[in-house]
């Protein structure tokens, strides 16, 4: 399943909606884009590891073992509140249902475009994991 399918189902089944994969790749777009029409997780990661305790909450996503939980508070953290508003808009929802409804689906996006190794690859390895979990602590 491609990550804008699974997200889809995710955030229907999250928050009771019936949006097409157009809708949610559009509104996945404005948080989380790579400027050409596609999702950037790496970039999510990134910016996850440059924030404080994300960095492990990644770590689970992206490991074999159990997902860690991901907080709406943290998702509005990572975005801001201005970027939650306009995704939830985009959504036809409002911010606390669409960050809890993100923040639910989240782990498992990344968890399954992890699979495999594509998105660890993406961020350069095991190594380019822990320089964004070390530059947490430096």
């Amino acid at each position: 399943m491609d990550i804008i399918a699974l997200a889809t189902k995710l955030l229907n089944d999250n928050m009771g909606l019936s949006l097409d994969s157009a809708q949610v790749s559009a509104a996945l777009s404005g948080l989380i884009g790579d400027g050409q029409g596609g999702i950037d997780l790496a970039g999510l990661a990134s910016k996850m590891g440059q924030n404080g305790d994300l960095g492990a909450l990644l770590g689970s996503w992206l490991g074999d073992g159990p997902n860690r939980a991901l907080s709406a508070d943290s998702l509005t953290r990572i975005f801001g509140q201005a970027d939650i508003s306009k995704f939830a808009g985009q959504l036809g929802v409002d911010p606390a249902t669409a960050s809890q409804g993100l923040a639910d689906a989240l782990p498992k996006i990344m968890d399954q475009a992890s699979s495999g190794g594509n998105l660890l690859a993406s961020l350069g390895g095991a190594d380019g994991l822990m320089g964004a979990a070390k530059s947490l602590f430096s």
